[in-house]
């Protein structure tokens, strides 16, 4: 121990350790962040007075006493007389301490103006009035407040002004408490010491205070994650000591504030290493001078804006650069030439821009781990050489990136490769799998382009080739073919827990199989260099890391549900367990909460930046009596078991009587222990005898086939009443169970809408099922958008096909009961009838199953590629959210008649892209809309229905409308411009259209059409998936 730290003479300090030594007392320490503070650690043989009893070493300079939980803390007490605070007791070592406070009046008053503005405030400061004494996360320095760290405490309330004067304060960290609203202090400003402000994860709004850039000592700035507005203030360029500069994921707009003369601009931050403006609003140019040689900024995350023009060519300059994120704006033009100056930068993220030209040279980017060039408008080229010469690359992703030619086989060989996803380009040659294939490589995603023929090799990992002419052909395996499911993701195992449980609100921890209350929240790694779910060695390597750098018990952290959501960040469930006990206490979660929001911790490499977000923590009650789980459970089991036998005579007659409607109502199946058995009875759809089928089908003959799909053959017929329907005859293979089918039908006969189509009957005999639909005799809206049925829809008449969709699908999610997700929404499963009204299709329960914590049905196949809900690929999961998606993609093909995917173009990016809300009557969209409508002479609400059609395919479910609000906006676009909401045509004169009588297909062939003898121009539809048949009835 160095005397000197103890801010005594060396004749004090070694009068303390004499008296240590007399006693056999332990060591010195100093506690973290408390700097006035000291502690003498006692061993248990000690033989010391407990209690208050104080110990002088020097009369007049320094007093310690001893605590009753066995620490001692020991303070200076310069000044101080006999006479005035310390007084002589019965002997010479015993003296009694009386000093009144320990903290500067001043901010003792402002401490507790803030406890008065303040909920949820630690219990620990309404036990004393002096907060140096004992407030949690307060620190002093000679009776000056110096730090306030209430890090996910669950605090509310607002940020007074009164904050302003503990001017002394050094750190200030409020993060992760989102009960923390309204505007941030301005008064800020006055914390001329300040070092560290911490504000992420509150729910501040209103401007960035200008005042923020008087802080002329601060290093540290985190105001992520809340709810602020306006303008970034120029005057943060005078923080010329900052380090980190972290604005994103709130809701700024404009453009980023920069000067060559005066000081007031970010360019002028010469020392910052991370700038992060990620997820806001921010537009305009990303001005050049921003960036220079003299710069030692490290991270650029600007992703998830509005920036448009070129990528500053002056970025290439900075050559401390290792991240670089520009994805999801609006950038076009050239990348800027010497890209692969940048010989420190470990990720690359330019998707989903606008940016044209070659592809840039990345030859010599040795450390380059992670590139993702996707979804923009490159010129047409092949595989650049730097493909096949990146030695530490391990992800490479060039989507829609009108790559062709042939797949460089050299790309699989490189040492740490292992994702390759170069889906949707124009490949058209063999693809050579036959030489070395690098072990590490587990995903190559080839999908939806054009490679005639596959050479495979040893490489057993997931190759996805759906969409290419190899499919078409015989292929040794299959599964490459289909759409596959993802690899399963990391998670902490409990495998050594066995079977125990714990009460709702506890979890297990993976090291002692205890039952606790860790601290929880979400890693949100912004550039992480892989895109491996699955890999052990990884995501153990980030758990040590945690547990070690955190302070933690080995095995006391868990790691679940690693995925990539929309904005690709790798989002990370982590909980944090403490030690030996069930909860932590104020200072632990204080003390962790500070770590990872100021990024004291430090992930492994390959992670990259990260935000966290934490849980609010549900800390112990004190003084409050808990119950065992066996004395809640024998009440719980006791009030239960009067619960039942109080209502077991109630529930006796409702069961008697439910069971004769369901008798009455439903199935009078006879059984036969076989599937071809008798008919059930049900209201609202007909049985039909197999011979019936088969008399008014001609035996099922070729002539009467008019479709196809994953469900079997559909026929036309004209039953004895004249009536012509179609009917669904199940292959086998997709035949169900005798309760599937019934449940089925049961379902089905209760789904009455005008806008859906309608379930006539059925037949179960003979081992056939068949279902049996009215017939739709104009046929697929994708026909009569491409001309194939000789019907031209009119730009008022795809408004009402818009409308009469929008109502069906609102119906199938509000008023069905149960309700049902189709999933498979399409402009091949929206038909016409005679009047061409439209009709949702393809919603039977042979594709459905039952979510039973929504008690909402969905649909297990898994959709069409181009009218895929984006957060699918991440959560494997469909929600109504997902039907909306779809529709927008619909409304897009109204407007375009163009297929989702066509020539490797995909829609909604091609929409997207074009856009000009400023341009006139087609809003930039000029050459892209059917030109049957574009000479129109009145495009009615024709802004409108974009917008909305924008609004659907949003990439975020949580920012789509429902369909009834869909609904009500096409509904007011007739409305406002004085046309009827009638979903039907108001001619129903098919000559008037130019019906085409001869026509090849037909809306109950799924396929869309195909060109080239039978090869698709860009994709498949998706009947023929594994289906899940069972359904439980809410």
């Amino acid at each position: 121990m160095a005397c000197n730290n103890l801010g005594g003479s060396l004749k004090e300090c070694k009068q303390i350790l004499a008296k240590l030594i007399e006693h056999k007392c332990g060591w010195v320490f100093k506690a973290p962040m408390m700097q006035w503070r000291w502690g003498i650690r006692i061993p248990s043989d000690c033989e010391v007075p407990m209690g208050f009893v104080y110990y002088v070493v020097s009369e007049e300079t320094l007093a310690f006493h001893i605590r009753s939980n066995g620490e001692m803390a020991l303070r200076i007490c310069w000044g101080f007389t006999k006479e005035g605070v310390l007084q002589r007791g019965k002997n010479l070592t015993s003296w009694t301490w009386s000093v009144s406070s320990v903290t500067d009046p001043q901010d003792a008053a402002v401490l507790r103006s803030l406890k008065g503005q303040w909920g949820n405030t630690p219990p620990s400061w309404d036990k004393s009035d002096d907060p140096c004494e004992s407030w949690d996360g307060v620190a002093c320095d000679d009776s000056r407040v110096i730090s306030l760290g209430l890090s996910s405490l669950g605090l509310t309330g607002q940020m007074s002004g009164d904050i302003g004067g503990l001017s002394e304060l050094t750190t200030l960290d409020l993060s992760y408490n989102p009960g923390l609203t309204g505007a941030i202090s301005r008064r800020l400003g006055d914390l001329q010491k300040l070092t560290t402000l911490t504000l992420s994860g509150c729910s501040f709004t209103n401007n960035i205070p200008s005042e923020l850039g008087n802080l002329s000592e601060l290093t540290f700035l985190a105001l992520n994650t809340n709810n602020l507005t306006g303008e970034i203030p120029p005057s943060l360029g005078k923080l010329s000591n900052l380090y980190w500069l972290d604005l994103a994921e709130n809701q700024l707009t404009g453009s980023i504030p920069v000067s060559p003369i005066l000081s007031m601009g970010l360019n002028k931050l010469k020392n910052v290493k991370h700038f992060h403006f990620n997820r806001n609003q921010l537009s305009g140019v990303i001005p050049d001078e921003l960036f220079g040689p003299d710069m030692a900024v490290i991270h650029v995350l600007f992703d998830g804006n509005q920036f448009e023009g070129n990528i500053p060519s002056t970025v290439v300059l900075v050559q401390s650069l290792e991240v670089l994120r520009l994805d999801r704006n609006n950038l076009n033009g050239s990348i800027p030439l010497n890209l692969n100056n940048l010989t420190k930068i470990t990720e690359l993220n330019l998707a989903h821009n606008m940016l044209s030209g070659p592809l840039p040279d990345l030859t010599g980017l040795d450390s380059l781990n992670y590139v993702d060039l996707s979804n923009n408008s490159f010129d047409p080229s092949d595989s650049p050489d730097w493909f096949s010469t990146l030695k530490s690359l391990n992800t490479l992703v060039i989507e829609f990136g009108q790559l062709q030619g042939s797949v460089p086989p050299g790309i699989f060989s490189l040492p740490e490769i292992q994702q390759v996803k170069l889906s949707n380009n124009g490949f058209d040659e063999t693809l050579n799998m036959t030489s070395y294939i690098s072990p590490q490589l587990q995903l190559i995603d080839l999908q939806n382009n054009s490679i005639p023929s596959v050479t495979l090799g040893e490489y057993k990992s997931t190759l996805m080739l759906y969409g290419n002419p190899v499919c078409s052909t015989s292929l040794e395996n299959t599964v490459y073919c289909q759409i596959q499911e993802p690899e399963k993701a990391y998670s902490t195992s409990l495998a050594n827990c066995g079977s125990r449980s714990c009460d709702s609100d506890e979890k297990l921890n993976p090291q002692s199989c205890e039952c606790a209350f860790p601290y929880q929240g979400t890693l949100n790694f912004r550039a992480p260099s892989f895109r491996t779910l699955s890999n052990v060695t990884l995501f153990r390597s980030l758990e040590s890391s945690l547990w070690l750098k955190l302070g933690l018990p080995n095995g006391s952290v868990s790691l679940q549900n690693p995925f990539f959501n929309v904005y690709d960040y790798l989002q990370v469930d982590l909980a944090l367990f403490p030690t030996n006990s069930k909860y932590f206490n104020r200072s632990e979660i204080r003390r962790l909460g500070f770590m990872l929001s100021n990024q004291i911790y430090k992930p492994p490499n390959g992670f990259g930046p990260y935000i966290f977000v934490a849980d609010q923590y549900n800390f112990e009650e004190e003084g409050k009596a808990r119950f065992s789980k066996g004395m809640i459970a024998g009440v719980t089991t006791g009030c239960a078991f009067l619960v039942l036998v109080l209502a077991g005579l109630g529930l006796y007659a409702l069961w008697q009587k439910r069971r004769a409607e369901q008798a009455e109502s439903i199935i009078t199946w006879p059984s036969t222990g076989k599937d071809n058995g008798g008919a059930p009875q049900l209201k609202g759809a007909h049985w039909f005898s197999h011979a019936e089928l088969k008399k008014c089908t001609n035996n099922f003959s070729d002539s009467n086939q008019i479709g196809s799909g994953g469900y079997g053959k559909v026929y036309k017929g004209t039953l004895s009443s004249g009536q012509v329907v179609a009917i669904k005859r199940a292959q086998e293979g997709s035949m169900q169970g005798s309760f599937e089918f019934k449940n089925e039908i049961e379902l089905l006969s209760r789904v009455h809408h005008k806008n859906l189509v309608g379930l006539i009957g059925f037949c179960f005999e003979h081992g056939e099922q068949m279902l049996v639909y009215e017939y739709m005799a104009n046929g697929t809206l994708r026909e009569s958008l491409t001309g194939k049925r000789g019907i031209q829809l009119d730009w008022k008449r795809r408004i009402r096909t818009a409308l009469g969709s929008a109502r069906g699908i609102a119906y199938l999610h509000e008023l069905a009961n149960p309700p049902i997700i189709h999933r498979d929404i399409k402009s091949t499963n929206i038909l016409l009838d005679e009047n061409l009204t439209a009709k949702v299709a393809d919603f039977g329960l042979s594709k459905l199953v039952c979510d039973a914590s929504k008690g909402h049905v969905s649909t297990q196949v898994k959709g069409t590629l181009g009218y895929l809900d984006p957060e699918y690929y991440m959560t494997q999961q469909l929600t109504e959210k997902s039907d909306v998606y779809s529709f927008g993609v619909v409304m897009l093909e109204l407007i375009t008649s163009k297929q989702p995917i066509e020539k490797g173009k995909y829609i909604v990016r091609e929409v997207r892209i074009a856009m000009d809300k400023n341009e006139g009557t087609y809003f930039g969209l000029k050459e892209i809309i059917d030109p049957s409508i574009r000479d129109a002479p009145n495009l009615i609400g024709f802004s409108r229905f974009l917008e909305v059609a924008m609004q659907c395919v949003e990439e975020s479910a949580s920012d789509r409308p429902t369909m009834s609000e869909v609904v009500k906006s096409l509904e007011s676009i007739l409305l406002d411009n004085g046309l009827t909401t009638t979903s039907t045509s108001q001619s129903s004169s098919l000559t008037e259209f130019g019906s085409d009588k001869d026509a090849d297909r037909h809306p109950y062939d799924v396929s869309l059409p195909r060109k080239d003898g039978g090869k698709t121009d860009d994709y498949e539809c998706s009947d023929g998936f594994s289906e899940s048949t069972k359904v439980q009835h809410k």
